[in-house]
């Protein structure tokens, strides 16, 4: 993959993002499977298939925390997003390169690791 020259802070936002969506997947591991405290429920088996009924326990739903987490979370991948996407280098950019370069930009934190650049967490 082609080395490119971004500039420092879209590298570190890039970075802040892959941190908090790494975040993000973590804690969706660990919640319950409904927000809402919901009673839990067995589907019958389905005319045609092979699996046997499908079943979830009741669910507690999401505590206030919880909640206040994800929503947290969520505005603060959607900020970083717009803060990537619309970074002014982007405009210095030819337009058939700009996808060769947003893909390279996903991988950057891999290419600083490799040379020993990565920043310090």
């Amino acid at each position: 993959m082609a080395a490119y020259d971004f500039p420092q802070d879209l590298r570190s936002a890039q970075q802040r993002l892959h941190q908090t969506w790494a975040e993000y997947e973590a804690l969706g591991r660990t919640l319950p499977w409904s927000v809402e405290p919901s009673e839990g429920w067995t589907a019958p088996k389905v005319l045609y298939a092979d699996g046997d009924p499908r079943s979830l326990p009741p669910s507690p739903g999401y505590t206030d925390e919880q909640k206040a987490e994800v929503a947290r979370l969520r505005h603060e991948l959607v900020e970083l997003s717009v803060t990537v996407s619309t970074h002014p280098y982007w405009e210095t950019v030819a337009v058939g390169e700009v996808v060769d370069q947003r893909m390279a930009l996903k991988h950057v934190h891999q290419q600083d690791a490799d040379s020993g650049q990565g920043e310090a967490a």
